[in-house]
């Protein structure tokens, strides 16, 4: 079976891949390759494909991974009805939602006072006398 997949070529840190059609089970990823189809570039997300040797192999039954899907839907190479395509209205499914400070109740804003207040407002300090004990007040009463 005949699989169209990516290879990595291209230096460390800037990665560049060939378009190759392989067999899918004797050479697995950095095997014999049957033909390379063309090439894609991520950092410009320039895409080479050669429409007739990518559609003469997708008619001979190869496989192409997801991502050769996308490129070859963008070259306009007319896919097989049998061909898997990623679903674009996926969402990610969030763990832990209530965590999310969009779902945590709201706070209050706390009010604070001028700072230019409180030394204008002096209020006087209340010296509290110590109350006497009962029979210091008895005391003076005798005498």
């Amino acid at each position: 079976m005949l699989a169209i997949r990516l290879q990595r070529v291209g230096r460390k840190g800037y990665p560049v891949y060939r378009v190759a059609v392989q067999e899918a089970w004797r050479h697995p990823s950095s095997g014999r390759v049957v033909a390379y189809v063309g090439s894609y570039n991520p950092h410009t997300k320039e895409a080479n494909v050669q429409k007739e040797a990518a559609q003469k192999y997708l008619d001979n039954g190869a496989q192409p991974s997801p991502r050769v899907v996308k490129l070859l839907e963008d070259a306009g190479v007319k896919l097989p009805k049998w061909v898997e395509k990623a679903a674009t209205d996926k969402q990610k499914a969030i763990r832990n939602a209530e965590k999310l400070r969009k779902n945590q109740p709201k706070e209050e804003p706390v009010a604070e006072e001028p700072a230019e207040e409180a030394p204008a407002e002096e209020t006087p300090t209340e010296v509290v006398e110590p109350e006497e004990a009962p029979a210091t007040e008895e005391a003076e009463k005798v005498e």
